[in-house]
């Protein structure tokens, strides 16, 4: 239950900020985001002797809040007053990398200057992020030069002849971390470093020689970590948790049963987890790797004298060999597989997630090789990590060792993945997991394998949910069709029965600042050519190219975008910029120059300029939707759970495509209204939206603008 203490510090510090601002207005949907999150992480149960409690869900809430309530404010202010009187840390995760340096350089600033509730808080990224410095001194030290390579490319850090401009990238790196002018992070450094350049400074978790590493006191990942721990509120992405929770959890974060989870942009967290649980490899390079694993398991075997371990990574590697092999004449014979209408990639989608009967062997026998040799490789590590510190006077090759088969358990993990993946059948009525071969014509032949479980929701409710003390889900956008069904059912939330769902009032007039306007075009979205034709004739009498305001005109297709904007008269068609042909700085910068300059001024978007983007007032009066926002399910995850649905007697499209559309259109028009200042018009180019018996289910989740 909610305290008194707890219920007067958050009266208190929401009254202290409302006095130390003149402007602010109290809303009431923001008073009540703050009570309900305030009761539900009081509803939280503690783990007693070990033992982790019964969790229903009774500390989870659902909030749909609508642009301008404040959602950051209220659970940043209910929620870090909860955790630290409960002694929680406060975990707060977004989707985009805009909303988490939002909430690290303005909102929590804003809230802990305000309200006078003190908060220490930290951004935390992954491994990938920070610079190794044990990686970075061995490829800049002055014996190096004469050892770039290795004599097993594979495990090397250099596969080619550096460059003399990464040479001085890596030299300019290397002092200036060494003499503190920079810590360590690829976001602080002043240019951008390649890719393939930092892949050779930077670390993971199987490469990293953890406590053993010489360099542990300066690196800049353990740093960081170490301050998550000593901080109130820690900020992270999606990806970021739910990597930790497939660790196992406080891997990376604090762990869950002691953290109460604040997660922002919620409505992206279903596919977010789907793809953290896929997994996929390659046919060739498995092969590349596994036939280093004898000579490595050798080398290693003079340091650790764990004959037992070595040999049965020889063996599991060759029998994963051995059995790829096999696949590779297998797969030969698919005949969707084959060279067919010039696809430089064709792919045998698997029925059902079901292999025929006589793959059924083959993935039974590389699950069990590829298990055995990561569980050898893995008793490995550890035994290299107990030898250095018995054996400090070989330190170099045993770290040398270390990192060389870190290369191999990072592999041997993703090859575990996949094929306990392949091998797993779900029962009929559990979603099923897809899975597909992919073959590269591009003069290699090689092959990919890929799975993918087509719903995250049982894992979710079996890991983080069921770790959680408490969790927020919220977004501006989370019920499709008025109803939280489709969130719950991704997330396997509906599996909680006590789960509190509140969808809050929006504190905009819609009725009198815009208006919705379905023009009666004649031509379908289904005749592309017909619909592109006439949408290019409606822009010039639908935009006002006299008046210094601003339009987004969002499209779901690049090609009918890019077709549009050819077709346009010469005089629209300079007022508009495309995404994608400038960087988006730019294009916004032009945009808002062009408004203060007088003159009109249009965006051409795709779906990723429908969420995120933010152009209050003049800069956007009227937003123009080209077509409804369906996404088909032509991916092979798609096409699996379809075809799941189907078979189950549902209509996937009805069930799964119309709902996913309805957030995404409510997402498309919000960008029109952002304060309560603003006014404008939003037109739907798309007759299915009054021709089809859906499309009145759309209409019906919009806001409630005056209709034309």
């Amino acid at each position: 239950m909610l305290t008194d203490a707890e219920k007067d510090a958050i009266r208190d510090h929401y009254k202290t900020l409302s006095d130390n601002l003149p402007g602010f207005r109290p809303r009431a949907a923001q008073r009540r985001m703050l009570a309900e999150i305030a009761n539900a992480f009081s509803r939280s149960k503690d783990i007693e002797d070990g033992e982790l409690p019964e969790r229903n869900g009774e500390s989870i809430i659902v909030v749909e809040g609508p642009t301008g309530v404040g959602k950051s404010l209220a659970y940043l202010l209910a929620g870090g007053v909860m955790a630290k009187m409960r002694g929680k840390k406060l975990v707060v995760t977004s989707a985009t990398i805009a909303l988490q340096e939002q909430l690290v350089n303005r909102d929590l600033p804003f809230v802990i200057e305000n309200s006078g509730l003190a908060l220490t808080f930290a951004l935390a990224k992954g491994r990938g992020r920070y610079l190794c410095p044990y990686r970075l001194y061995g490829l800049t030290a002055e014996h190096a030069q004469d050892a770039l390579f290795s004599p097993d490319p594979a495990l090397a850090l250099w596969d080619k002849k550096p460059e003399q401009a990464e040479l001085d990238t890596l030299n300019a790196l290397s002092s200036a971390f060494h003499q503190r002018k920079w810590n360590g992070d690829r976001d602080n450094w002043p240019t951008i470093v390649d890719d393939s350049l930092w892949f050779r400074v930077t670390n993971d978790r199987h490469g990293c020689l953890k406590t053993s590493c010489p360099n542990r006191a300066e690196c800049p990942f353990y740093l960081a970590r170490d301050t998550l721990e000593n901080v109130d509120v820690v900020v992270a992405n999606h990806d970021l948790m739910l990597a930790d929770i497939a660790m196992g959890g406080g891997v990376i974060l604090p762990a869950p049963d002691d953290s109460f989870y604040c997660i922002d942009e919620a409505h992206h967290l279903a596919k977010k987890a789907v793809n953290q649980f896929a997994a996929e490899h390659s046919l060739a390079q498995a092969m590349g790797w596994l036939e280093k694993v004898a000579a490595l398991a050798v080398r290693i075997e003079t340091h650790i004298a764990k004959p037992e371990l070595t040999n049965g990574a020889i063996e599991a590697a060759a029998a994963c060999m051995e059995t790829l092999t096999e696949w590779l004449w297998l797969l030969g014979g698919e005949p969707a597989l084959s060279a067919s209408d010039g696809n430089p990639e064709p792919t045998w989608l698997l029925d059902d997630g079901r292999l025929p009967e006589h793959l059924q062997q083959p993935a039974a026998n590389m699950a069990i090789a590829a298990r055995m040799l990561y569980k050898n490789i893995s008793g490995m590590t550890d035994a290299l990590s107990e030898a250095r510190r018995d054996k400090p006077q070989e330190a170099p090759a045993l770290d040398k060792a270390s990192t060389d088969l870190g290369f191999i358990v990072g592999r041997s993990e993703q090859l575990n993945a996949v094929w306990d993946l392949f091998e797993k059948e779900t029962d009929d009525k559990a979603p099923p997991i897809a899975k597909w071969v992919s073959r590269r014509l591009d003069g290699k032949g090689d092959y990919q394998f890929c799975a993918s479980p087509v719903s995250a929701a049982a894992s979710l409710a079996a890991t983080l949910w069921r770790r959680a003390a408490a969790a927020l889900l919220t977004s501006a956008t989370l019920r499709s069709l008025g109803e939280f069904d489709l969130l719950l059912s991704q997330t396997g939330l509906k599996w909680l029965p006590e789960v509190s769902c509140i969808a809050l009032d929006s504190p905009f007039n819609f009725s009198e600042q815009g208006e919705l306007y379905l023009p009666p075009l004649a031509a379908s979205p289904k005749d592309p050519a017909a619909h592109t034709r006439e949408i290019a004739e409606w822009l010039p009498k639908l935009i006002a190219e006299d008046q210094a305001v601003g339009t987004l005109v969002l499209f779901s297709s690049r090609r009918q975008m890019q077709e549009v904007a050819s077709a346009l008269p010469d005089t629209l068609r300079a007022t508009v910029q495309v995404q994608g042909e400038i960087p988006k700085s730019k294009l916004l910068e032009n945009h808002y120059q062009r408004i203060k300059d007088g003159k009109a001024s249009v965006i051409f978007g795709l779906d990723s300029f429908s969420e995120g983007l933010d152009l209050p007032g003049e800069a956007c009066v009227h937003v123009i939707i080209a077509k409804l926002p369906f996404a088909m399910p032509d991916d092979p995850v798609g096409k699996t759970l379809a075809r799941w649905i189907e078979k189950r007697g549902g209509n996937p499209f009805i069930e799964v495509t119309v709902p996913e559309a309805s957030i995404k259109l409510i997402q498309a028009v919000g960008r029109l209204i952002r304060t309560e200042q603003d006014w404008g018009r939003v037109t739907i180019l798309d007759n299915r939206i009054t021709r089809q018996r859906y499309g009145k289910k759309l209409l019906s989740s919009l806001p409630p603008f005056k209709r034309i």
